[in-house]
């Protein structure tokens, strides 16, 4: 009985200390998890389980967002995970995305899948229409994300109507225009062919370069009012908070860099900005929801924070990426000139093999047609050795008719004739005889000359026979020589992985010249980038000239005519937010 109660408590206490759990859902853009989290995590420990899982570590870029009574918020890192405001039927879906955006993408992205996350993110902001995208720079952005997916072009491959199925316009963009979707394509694709030769991770990273110039890029948009009750919005991003009419969200009315405010403060629902500069007045508005008052509070910090520590020295995490990140870029760098070279000598091997084999097939049907030659030649000879043969056998038979005419000539001559008529009968005979005998003797010698010439053109076809057997011979020692190189050139392909242990041997040393040659090299594709820049801009004038006669003016939104105004004026991103700075 004791030993009962006994098993029974240790049963119980057993119990009580397993872990109560419950599951999440995490959903990246491209990819979704579930993970089985402890009732006692906070919102760090499914956060840091996330980024582990990815093989993240920039992870101050991002967060896990739930939204609540249609409004976004952010998993707090210092707060338990079910103490949110989150829904309590399983599993607890939190989206994992970026909440803080780089002022300069190339320089501080610097993990692979952290740019792939961004590149997913913010090509999805712009097809939904939540960053402007101007018209031209939509196809090039396009183009972009099309060398990402599928590679270089190939016209074998990539043939007519095979981004049929693709999204990579915003409808905006697609219904302003009386253009057809092959039209678009086309566009497209001629942007798309120019990029040979970069990889996925080149190709996203100078989608992201080019769409981090748009004026909404990173930017939240909260609905505020000032102290006169006007209604306006505010919009915080990695360079400061910006105050905009609610009918434009491009150009800012004013503009708070953070190097220039002073302190953020708020209480209860009034917002508090105040500048650096005491000269200048502060700013005070209101937002209706304390959740949104927490939200903006969250953003400013967190991008003030990122903004201080740019401007500060990397620590020592981040320099230790950078030359991860470099050595990695220089390895896939070489893997890829290694791999570009092998790909070459297969191309040379293959047209040479290709040439050699059409040679090949050239000398086969040289010596077919001497064969045929020959063998005409050998018929020919045997027809005129056999008609050289009966015509000296006729010409032999003519020779005797008029031998045997000739004795008869004689004979009729020798006898003697009694009468005259007898005489002049036989004289008739005897010119008779004598006629027939000069027709034989001509007849006779003629065809002697023609055995004479069927001899002599024997003797022609003999000597023709004889030098066509010798091309023959030519040929088919040719032909012999051809096949020998040709399967030594065959076997080339084989030999090429050869290079791998060249390439093995250099792939993990990287010395200091290594390093040195490629800082060079990237201050070379900086100049570089800043010709394909304006090389670039050329081309997005001219596709925008070229597709202007299509656009159906009426459906213009109020975000085309702004940027429209804003380009005709000159005004970009940067330059206005300097301006009303």
């Amino acid at each position: 009985m004791a030993g009962a109660i006994a098993s029974r408590m240790s049963f119980s206490s057993l119990k009580r200390k397993q872990p109560k759990t419950f599951t999440v859902r995490i959903a990246t853009m491209d990819a979704e998890m579930e993970f089985s989290c402890e009732v006692k995590w906070k919102g760090k420990d499914l956060f840091d389980l996330v980024c582990r899982t990815l093989g993240l570590r920039e992870t101050w870029f991002f967060g896990l967002q739930y939204t609540i009574k249609d409004t976004v918020a952010w998993l707090k890192m210092d707060k338990k995970v079910l103490d949110h405001d989150v829904p309590t039927e399983e599993p607890v879906t939190f989206h994992f995305l970026a909440k803080f955006y780089p002022e300069n993408a190339e320089e501080e992205l610097v993990q692979e899948i952290t740019q792939h996350l961004f590149f997913l993110q913010v090509k999805k902001q712009i097809l939904d229409e939540k960053i402007y995208c101007p018209p031209e720079a939509s196809v090039l952005l396009a183009s972009y994300a099309v060398q990402a997916k599928y590679g270089d072009y190939d016209p074998n491959v990539h043939k007519r109507g095979f981004l049929a199925q693709e999204e990579l316009l915003p409808k905006r963009v697609i219904n302003l225009y009386q253009m057809t979707p092959e039209m678009w394509e086309e566009r497209i694709t001629a942007w798309y062919a120019e990029h040979r030769g970069r990889a996925r991770d080149e190709a996203e990273m100078e989608y992201l370069k080019i769409a981090q110039d748009l004026e909404m890029y990173g930017v939240n948009y909260f609905a505020i009012r000032n102290k006169k009750g006007t209604e306006l919005l505010l919009g915080v991003d990695a360079l400061g908070l910006h105050i905009y009419d609610p009918d434009n969200r491009l150009t800012p009315k004013i503009s708070f860099p953070w190097n220039e405010i002073r302190n953020i403060s708020y209480s209860d629902k009034e917002f508090t900005i105040k500048p650096l500069d005491k000269k200048i007045d502060v700013f005070k508005f209101n937002s209706s929801k304390l959740r949104v008052n927490k939200l903006i509070l969250q953003l400013c910090i967190g991008n003030h924070d990122l903004f201080m520590r740019r401007r500060k020295a990397d620590s020592l995490e981040v320099q230790q990426m950078k030359a991860q990140a470099r050595e990695e870029k220089a390895r896939k760098q070489m893997e890829r000139q290694r791999l570009a070279r092998e790909k070459q000598m297969r191309e040379e091997a293959e047209r040479t093999r290709d040439e050699l084999e059409r040679r090949l097939m050239q000398l086969k049907e040289e010596a077919t047609m001497a064969n045929e030659a020959l063998m005409r030649s050998e018929e020919t000879a045997d027809l005129l050795a056999e008609k050289a043969q009966i015509t000296e056998e006729e010409a032999k038979l003519l020779a005797q008719k008029a031998a045997e005419a000739e004795q008869e000539m004689q004979r009729i001559k020798a006898t003697a004739i009694r009468t005259e008529e007898e005489k002049r009968l036989m004289e008739q005979k005897v010119l008779e005889a004598e006629m027939l005998a000069l027709k034989m003797a001509e007849e006779s010698e003629r065809r002697a000359k023609e055995a004479d010439q069927l001899k002599q053109d024997l003797q022609e076809a003999r000597e023709s026979e004889r030098r066509a057997k010798q091309k023959l011979l030519e040929i088919t020692s040719k032909s012999s020589y051809t096949q020998s190189m040709n399967s030594s050139t065959t076997a080339l392909p084989t030999e090429l992985p050869s290079f791998n242990l060249i390439s093995e041997s250099l792939s993990f040393d990287f010395k200091d010249t290594d390093m040195k040659r490629l800082s060079m090299e990237i201050e070379k594709e900086k100049v570089e980038y800043m010709e394909k820049s304006k090389h670039l801009q050329e081309q997005l004038n001219e596709l925008k000239t070229e597709i202007e006669a299509l656009k159906l003016k009426e459906r213009e939104t109020a975000l085309d005519i702004l940027h429209n105004e804003n380009a005709s004026r000159g005004n970009s991103k940067h330059n206005t937010i300097k301006k009303v700075s």
